[in-house]
């Protein structure tokens, strides 16, 4: 039976684990091991860049089988996005270092672990999007929408991220005007607040998903404020949108 070697690389402060089977020792096996997600586009990455040899990624959850993708290739990343549309599974990844040349085909090969990868929890959330806003008399409505992720309905429509998390996504909005800021949550993606007749006002939008307890928040939407002009001097606005920041 192989008896595998415990090695440890140390990556942007996390300690991953992989095991090297006996096998071809020519080899170098995979270090530097990371998952990049965003809205559900997950691509896996690695180290380092093959010479003489390819490599082949395998990919299993908890409740799914092994299967095989990128298979001998000669890049250090593969989407992996279609392998992990059970969003709630946890996966684990194989990185398999491969000769192609029939006297190396009997070898067992050396392959590298994954960290443990679970996209409903890790993926990150990207930028909502301001669909529309109106100010009118003392109220401010803004709709938000969601950003789209890789996985679509049987009509072949996208699914947003509210369609995966429903209640599990909230929208805060950030607003402010002058000297006074101000935030409000809602479970929708639609905001009425009461705001000063007549006066204009800045604002951006992000989402939380409840449920977690890292990666809560999403990126920032991009800035609007109620009409054509700088509502703000450049100081001021940065300064407000960094006290808003540090108030999450």
């Amino acid at each position: 039976s192989i008896s595998p070697a415990l090695h440890s690389v140390t990556h942007h402060n996390f300690l991953f684990f992989f095991f090297v089977s006996k096998g071809n020792s020519e080899l170098p096996t995979a270090v530097n091991i990371t998952w990049s997600s965003i809205n559900f586009k997950t691509i896996l990455q690695w180290q380092p860049e093959p010479t003489t040899y390819v490599y082949t990624v395998e990919i299993s959850g908890i409740n799914s089988n092994w299967e095989k993708v990128c298979i001998h290739t000669k890049e250090t990343e593969c989407d992996v996005t279609d392998k992990l549309e059970k969003i709630k599974d946890t996966y684990t990844a194989h990185i398999v270092p491969e000769m192609l040349s029939e006297t190396e085909k009997f070898e067992e090969p050396s392959y590298a672990i994954s960290p443990k990868f679970t996209p409903y929890n890790q993926t990150k959330i990207g930028r909502p999007g301001i669909q529309t806003y109106e100010l009118t008399d003392s109220k401010l409505k803004v709709l938000v929408e969601d950003p789209l992720t890789p996985y679509r309905f049987p009509n072949k429509s996208f699914k947003s991220i509210r369609d995966i998390f429903k209640n599990d996504l909230e929208y805060t909005l950030y607003y402010w005007k002058d000297q006074s800021t101000g935030k409000v949550t809602s479970k929708s993606n639609q905001f009425e607040i009461s705001v000063d007749k007549g006066k204009n006002y800045c604002f951006y939008v992000q989402a939380t998903i409840l449920s977690r307890k890292e990666n809560r928040k999403s990126q920032e939407s991009k800035v609007n404020c109620t009409h054509q002009r700088d509502v703000l001097d450049g100081t001021y606005l940065v300064k407000q949108v960094n006290r808003l920041s540090l108030s999450q």
